[in-house]
């Protein structure tokens, strides 16, 4: 159903998303519209996330959690060997107002997923104790969108995902222990760039249309039989265009 809605926005212009959106609105409270309009103005694709065969449910949640606090709206899943799976207690249902993209079709998940980012304009970034990589505070967020990519809870990332990485950064430590559990090292990357990203001048929000469609993903996921009333709103709106 999400796809076919997704595919739904394409069809629809920018006026006609804009008034979808309002005669949704008229089925939920205000206050839950209200809500949407001020999370979405701190949402951002400048930064996204990419998890690369994680195993661990709670790990996979609770990096989904941190993404959607962070206001990171898009998390794409590279599962090679390993189905991401959710725990709900940790997820805290976050899972429904983010963007996900699953890779799992192919023999080659990671490069499908990096060649996709990068023909979108991403620079990858894997993020790795590897001695090539650079402090984050040392990544410049100036030259143009990034995704950060976080490999497996035992072995991080692949050598594969290394060396299509077009830059690797690392978070400083100076304990004994060689790197931080996953979730821990999505977070404080996420709490540093995102941080980062509005504290500086680049654009880092949505356009227009992105926030319409990201806010219709959410009003369907929030109204019963939403899928109904989307079809009544759009057969009238074809009755008048006639």
């Amino acid at each position: 159903m999400i796809r076919s809605m997704m595919i739904m926005n394409r069809t629809l212009n920018l006026e006609q998303k804009r008034q979808l959106r309002n005669y949704f609105s008229d089925f939920v409270t205000e206050r839950r519209f209200n809500l949407f309009n001020t999370v979405i103005a701190s949402r951002t694709r400048y930064l996204s996330v990419v998890l690369e065969d994680i195993y661990q449910s709670h790990n996979a949640s609770a990096v989904m959690r941190s993404c959607d606090c962070f206001g990171v709206q898009d998390l794409h899943i590279i599962e090679n060997e390993n189905p991401y799976e959710v725990n709900p207690q940790i997820a805290m249902g976050s899972s429904q107002w983010l963007t996900l993209q699953h890779y799992n079709t192919s023999k080659d998940n990671t490069r499908d997923c990096i060649n996709s980012l990068k023909k979108q304009g991403y620079r990858i970034v894997g993020t790795t104790p590897h001695p090539n990589s650079i402090p984050i505070q040392d990544f410049d967020i100036s030259k143009g969108k990034f995704a950060l990519m976080f490999g497996t809870e035992l072995d991080g990332l692949t050598d594969q995902s290394i060396e299509l990485s077009d830059e690797l950064v690392r978070i400083p430590m100076v304990g004994f222990t060689e790197s931080f559990n996953i979730s821990v090292s999505a977070a404080l990357c996420l709490y540093h760039f995102t941080s980062a990203i509005r504290a500086s001048d680049v654009n880092w929000q949505l356009s227009e249309e992105e926030v319409l469609d990201v806010q219709l993903e959410w009003l369907r996921t929030s109204i019963k039989e939403s899928e109904r009333i989307e079809k009544v709103f759009l057969s009238k709106f074809i009755e008048e265009a006639i």
